[in-house]
């Protein structure tokens, strides 16, 4: 788990960077500092330069990068492959291949040396590398299936660069011009995130999961799509189902659980990272599991993490979160993570992960497990509208007529809306922040509706049930656009990695056949049920049959109090208001402290907007960069 950052000119005669370019390029890798604290490593070359900072979990003493391999490649490689021992004695006995270090990061280079773009369906694990061809000046790179690890590029007349935080590029894209992209703001305000591939910034983009490119000076970027995760629901016996998944995630955690480093795991009150514990502490019974929850009454699974924990005879350590440190640690919240993400569990996450970096330098989470399985109490829409969707449709465009012409807040009108509308303009994820209607009277500008995000999800899937679709559409957008990106973000911000074993092939390969009923049952209010009955026995009953709650906000509460002045005085000094209007979002929040209606999700929405925009654009906020920790010293406790 490191920061990685690359850059091949696009001059073919071009010699090494001057010392200005290298002194960039160095300053612009040092803003990824916190990523990997145990060492920096720079290689310059003709028309090249490749930066590493390194978070040491294997082969701790040896295993620099960049890595140079068979006299031809250049690697730097951000993650962590799984079967890498089992991959280097394919190597061995296949091409009779020579290392000189006993970590992944070599295997992964002579993997691609010998297999090329084939080795990646055989990595297991989470991956963004860069590989430069000496011989070809061609430079490749890849990430991994779902998007655990980010890879960030940008293309200009001097060449490419990638890294792995947005932050690194944004010194190169100075001279670009128009930088903010509308379109990605106005995405924002609907999904809470920047949806993949695009960013704030208009000519920084991401790589998306399960793709890779190839670069040639004066060919450009080629991108190719290497993995499509498909949730294609089949006819299964449910015993065998449950097996499947029982197996496939606790050889997952074994592998997961593999370092020299102090491995501890995130543990809240669902089953989800209640299973990870329970099958990680049938490995390592030490394991060291941490929570969170708020001072605020009613917003804390501090409790229920702590009675899972004392059932599976594991030490907790629980963070509780304060007003204060909300207000104190925000702006460096959102400075993290390069684009405005308005999920406000990523708030109890960076405090959880600063309390687990001062005991272990790895920890493993429960991430991914909700989409794979349906985890989303939204995923039973499907079930609840059937009766209204298979009315003829002329009875459905007379209901819509009834629902408009109901004031808003009736009960029954949402029902009727929803269940009247296709599912392809009614599901776009989790979050679903601002309406079309609503982005009309908020932005200063006409912008892309949602659909351009979604609707080829949806064409995808056009032979599958609804609730597959839904799945289909938030494995290619919630998950790496909300869910990973925080993980990452939140995590790193303190030099801890964090694995996500749900997120393995195995595992997703026995997720990925499920018929929706052993996901969702009918009659019932149960989701996943497939993994709760792979889990019975494993984890608690308590947890095994209790409700999702997921690091519960109290960002209702937080508008009310000081931290809704914060937030009002913020929007009165923004400088964004040529792009949203701030005084119909002040109204927004006037109405929530008045108590007439609960608007938190949309002010906070745009308060972290307006809070990105003053640390990145008016630069009226400055950021310390992260105090940094290091691996090393966690190792030795």
């Amino acid at each position: 788990m490191c920061g990685l950052s690359a850059f091949v000119s696009s001059r073919p005669d071009a010699g090494p960077p001057d010392a200005d370019s290298a002194a960039a390029f160095a300053a612009a890798l040092a803003t990824m500092r916190h990523r990997g604290p145990d060492d920096t490593q720079i290689e310059y070359g003709d028309g090249y330069a490749f930066g590493f900072n390194r978070l040491a979990i294997i082969d701790r003493e040896h295993s620099v990068q960049p890595i140079r391999y068979a006299d031809r490649w250049t690697v730097v490689f951000n993650g962590e492959i799984y079967n890498y021992r089992e991959l280097r004695a394919d190597l061995i006995r296949e091409h009779q291949a020579v290392f000189a270090t006993e970590g992944d990061s070599e295997v992964l280079a002579a993997a691609f040396h010998y297999w090329g773009e084939a080795a990646l369906p055989r990595l297991r694990g989470m991956f963004a590398f860069v590989a430069f061809d000496h011989r070809t000046g061609t430079l490749h790179a890849a990430r991994d299936a779902f998007g655990i690890k980010p890879l960030y590029l940008l293309e200009t007349a001097d060449g490419l660069f990638l890294a792995s935080e947005r932050k690194a590029l944004d010194t190169f894209a100075a001279g670009a011009g128009g930088a903010l992209d509308t379109d990605a703001l106005a995405h924002y305000l609907t999904f809470q995130y920047v949806p993949e591939p695009l960013t704030l910034h208009r000519h920084i983009r991401r790589l998306p999961p399960g793709h890779r490119l190839v670069w040639t000076p004066g060919g450009g970027v080629r991108e190719h799509r290497w993995f499509r995760p498909s949730l294609r629901p089949l006819r299964v016996q449910p015993e065998a189902a449950h097996h499947a998944i029982r197996d496939a995630l606790s050889a997952s955690v074994q592998r997961h659980l593999h370092a020299d480093v102090p491995v501890g795991a995130f543990l809240s009150s669902g089953v989800d990272s209640s299973a990870i514990v329970a099958l990680a502490s049938r490995v390592d019974p030490s394991i060291h599991a941490f929570t969170a929850g708020f001072a605020a009454h009613g917003y804390s699974e501090i409790e229920v993490a702590q009675d899972t924990a004392d059932q599976l005879g594991v030490r907790l350590t629980p963070t509780i979160v304060t007003d204060e440190d909300v207000l104190s640690f925000l702006p460096q919240i959102v400075h993290l993570l390069d684009d405005p993400v308005a999920d406000p569990s990523l708030i109890p996450l960076y405090f959880l992960a600063r309390t687990a970096s001062r005991y272990v330098t790895v920890v493993l989470s429960g991430e991914g497990s909700d989409e794979l399985f349906g985890g989303y109490r939204i995923y039973r829409e499907p079930q609840s509208l059937s009766g209204v969707e298979r009315l003829p449709d002329g009875m459905k465009r007379g209901l819509r007529h009834l629902a408009d012409a109901l004031p808003e807040g009736v009960r029954g009108r949402s029902f009727l809306e929803r269940g009247t509308t296709p599912i392809e303009q009614r599901y776009y994820g989790n979050a679903r922040i601002f309406t079309t209607d609503e982005k009309a009277r908020l932005l200063r500008y006409t912008a892309q509706p949602h659909t351009a995000v979604t609707a080829h999800l949806y064409a995808e899937t056009a032979d599958v049930d609804d609730v597959a679709s839904m799945q289909y559409v938030d494995l290619h957008t919630w998950l790496p656009g909300d869910i990973l990106a925080k993980a990452d973000r939140m995590s790193m911000a303190h030099s801890l990695e964090l694995r996500v074993p749900f997120l393995d092939q195995q595992v997703y390969a026995a997720a990925a056949g499920l018929p929706t009923e052993l996901k969702l049952p009918a009659g019932s209010q149960t989701t996943k049920h497939a993994l709760r009955e792979a889990m019975r026995g494993i984890v608690p009953e308590s947890v095994r049959n209790a409700t999702k709650l997921g690091f519960p906000t109290p960002t209702r509460l937080w508008l009310r109090g000081p931290i809704g002045d914060w937030v009002d005085t913020l929007l009165a000094g923004s400088q964004a208001g040529h792009l949203i209007d701030l005084e119909y979002t002040r109204g927004l929040l006037a109405e929530h402290r008045r108590g007439d209606a609960d608007r938190s999700r949309k002010v906070w929405t745009v308060a972290m907007f307006c809070l990105w925009h003053a640390i990145k654009v008016e630069r009226s906020i400055t950021v310390a960069e992260p105090a940094i920790t290091g691996g090393a010293g966690r190792a030795a406790r």
